[in-house]
């Protein structure tokens, strides 16, 4: 199965993140052994993009969560089973 983000096709989870993005992941994350000033670079340049475009974090969660249940292969996610017989009822009384 191929993704396309626009008419780009994401070939590894790194493209995907990237394409969807609209800038590269280590914007974001960081990259490995960065000096401090780097880092600061970086954050400034990533709190600059946030601040024009206020609703960028509500649509990335929305497109991790939709590429998380799409793929949950790429991301080694496993889904957590649920209980069939509900909540467990409140204990009452006085401890021992």
């Amino acid at each position: 199965m191929r993704t396309y983000i626009g008419r780009q096709q994401a070939i590894s989870p790194e493209d995907f993140a990237e394409l969807a993005l609209g800038t590269p992941v280590e914007l974001w994350l960081g990259v490995e052994g960065e000096s401090d000033e780097e880092r600061a670079a970086r954050e400034d340049a990533a709190r600059d993009i946030l601040a024009d475009n206020p609703e960028m974090p509500d649509d990335l969660i929305r497109i991790a969560a939709g590429v998380v249940e799409a793929h949950p292969e790429l991301f080694n996610v496993v889904p957590l089973a649920r209980s069939a017989g509900g909540r467990r009822p409140a204990r009452k009384g006085a401890a021992a």
